[in-house]
């Protein structure tokens, strides 16, 4: 962990590793003109007191914002392996425009998703206009060939129902899928002949007529009453749903720190785009969200904020994290003195500290 101004600590990381950052979750302040603000007495995330203390201050506008995040963002893409990501929470006013910028650090063709996150329950404020219920997240990679562990959602007992509709003759629910997709193939295979059948025009096999015939023979294939083949899909054999590019992670009503993130969100985003040992940042870390959520999973991580309160949340989080055999949150803690020199200032764990101070 180390406190300081985010750019500085990234053009010192960037000496040791670049090139080496699996994932980069950020959630930099949005552009609202606000000083968000913490104290004892807080009853929601958005009431303040007059005797707070700052947490932070978003006050840049227009070109200076974005000027602001770019400088960052060209940073992060070199941190970043060749099989990372990065993944940049902002809200609906200002993201469209972040955007842009991340065409051009990152690549329009590295462009993944941009997430919906339902980040709070319906509004009833009177505005001329519809409530606002969500955010955004952008996800890049650096190249085609990142890493992704392609999250599952478990199956509820109506998505069982809905979408396994038949019933084997050993009680197991079922559907069938299609055995063609769209698109005809001059010489390949998949064009050739399935049991004197052709695929249909317009369309070729899914896979070698060789694999069909295997599939058939264990049983995986059923044929209907005009003789039209398709594949079986058994409820029990799937591990969940595709993960859709709408999130419903809301904030919490009581957080620790303003703007605090669901952890749950953090673990998806993790669990996704990186691997047990890879090394993850956040440098906007606030509260450390990230940083428990990467302990979590065995991953390695560095998390950077500039704030006083940030930090005392964040290791205070920490702390508290159970220790365990396979699990021990034993950390450096490094501060920058000035926009080069960083001073170690705890002396647990500190060997790779020291090198990179």
């Amino acid at each position: 962990m180390i406190k300081g101004e985010n750019i500085a600590v990234l053009q010192r990381l960037r000496e040791n590793y670049a090139n080496k950052i699996d994932l980069i979750y950020i959630d930099p302040p949005f552009s609202t003109s606000t000083t968000f603000t913490i104290g004892e007495k807080r009853v929601s995330a958005i009431s303040m007191c007059n005797d707070d203390d700052v947490a932070y201050s978003d006050n840049l506008k227009g070109f200076d914002f974005i000027e602001f995040i770019r400088e960052r963002l060209i940073i992060a893409r070199e941190l970043l392996s060749d099989a990372g990501s990065i993944y940049l929470h902002i809200d609906y006013k200002i993201g469209h425009y972040i955007k842009i910028i991340m065409d051009e650090v990152f690549g329009i063709e590295n462009f993944r998703n941009d997430i919906t996150r339902i980040k709070c329950n319906p509004k009833n404020f009177y505005r001329k206009a519809y409530g606002n219920i969500k955010d955004m997240i952008l996800f890049y990679s650096k190249t085609k060939n990142v890493i992704w562990n392609d999250p599952k959602l478990p199956f509820n007992k109506q998505d069982k129902e809905r979408l396994f509709t038949k019933i084997d003759k050993n009680g197991r629910a079922y559907t069938t899928i299609p055995l063609h997709a769209p698109g005809e193939t001059k010489d390949g295979a998949t064009s050739g002949l399935f049991k004197g059948l052709k695929p249909p025009q317009g369309r070729h096999w899914r896979c070698d007529p060789r694999e069909l015939e295997e599939l058939d023979s264990a049983g995986l294939i059923e044929w209907s009453s005009n003789g039209n083949p398709r594949k079986i899909i058994y409820a029990d054999e799937k591990d969940g749903k595709k993960m859709q590019d709408i999130w419903d992670f809301k904030d919490y009503q009581y957080p620790d720190y303003p703007t605090e993130k669901n952890i749950d969100l953090l673990k998806t985003i993790i669990s996704a785009s990186s691997s047990e040992e890879s090394m993850v940042i956040d440098f906007f870390c606030g509260s450390g969200t990230t940083l428990i959520a990467a302990q979590e999973l065995n991953r390695n991580w560095i998390g950077i904020d500039k704030s006083d309160q940030a930090i005392k949340i964040a290791r205070k989080k920490l702390s508290k994290l159970e220790k365990t055999f396979f699990s021990n949150c034993e950390y450096s803690y490094l501060e920058a003195k000035n926009n080069y020199e960083l001073k170690i200032l705890n002396e647990k764990n500190d060997r790779k500290a020291r090198n990179f101070a």
